[in-house]
């Protein structure tokens, strides 16, 4: 068994940050972004166990340097009109960074992101319906530790809804699942061993609605961000071609 983690969590919340600078409504809502947002919640919540940097896609290489990489430990991520222009370059670098012990959260509209797409292998495509939906969020794995301390269900008035089929390989863990007023049913809570990293899904968060102002949305994020975070130090790999067996170094 993994030693507690003694350090605090490094985590890097980035943001597209488009919706809020083009859409009066959506920074009304949000008017420092929905990263900052984000960001303020995990640290509220997580208190003197984190270190919270936000990061964004107009920052120079996105934010998301090698130096920024290396000290972080939990990236999360949102994006939604602007995929297509997250350098691919960059995209690599993340996907590098996770396979060797970096934690991903992927929030809401991230599923078509580069990032994560490339790390699931598939199109992660899905239905939806760009609508005043209720959504329940329903916790069908209570044992495990995203959700810890999340209502069942956890209800929001209003969001986007999403349904399956959602083109996800078959997930690890499907912890939550969403419910909607037109009988749809989506994976909302769903996690992943990526190499030596973890990677989790969360369902909500249009960028129309309120949704990260919801503090049982913000302890899902909390609980993921503990969840994928490494609790130590990871071993260097070997790897390459050994002349001798480990019986013959005896």
């Amino acid at each position: 068994m993994a030693a507690p983690r003694t350090t605090p969590i490094r985590v890097t919340v980035w943001g597209e940050n488009r919706h809020e600078r083009v859409d009066e409504s959506v920074r009304r809502i949000y008017p420092d972004g929905m990263h900052t947002t984000i960001a303020g919640g995990i640290a509220e919540n997580l208190g003197d166990g984190c270190v919270v940097r936000t990061a964004t896609l107009d920052d120079s290489e996105h934010g998301l340097t090698d130096e920024v990489l290396e000290q972080t430990d939990v990236l999360t991520w949102w994006g939604h009109a602007a995929h297509d222009e997250v350098r691919d370059d960059v995209v690599e670098r993340v996907h590098r960074h996770v396979l060797s012990g970096m934690g991903l959260v992927v929030l809401h509209s991230g599923h078509w992101s580069k990032v994560f797409t490339t790390l699931m292998g598939t199109s992660c495509t899905l239905r939806w319906r760009a609508a005043h939906d209720r959504e329940l969020v329903w916790t069908v794995d209570p044992t495990h530790p995203i959700a810890r301390g999340v209502p069942h269900p956890l209800v929001i008035d209003e969001e986007e809804m999403y349904g399956e089929f959602f083109d996800i390989p078959e997930p690890e863990c499907t912890f939550l699942i969403s419910s909607f007023g037109g009988g749809e049913v989506f994976r909302s809570g769903c996690t992943w061993a990526r190499g030596a990293g973890k990677v989790v899904y969360f369902r909500p968060g249009h960028e129309t609605f309120p949704t990260y102002h919801d503090k049982n949305v913000l302890r899902v994020i909390e609980n993921a961000v503990r969840w994928a975070a490494p609790n130590t130090q990871l071993p260097e790999i070997a790897y390459g071609n050994r002349k001798l067996g480990w019986i013959d170094q005896k």
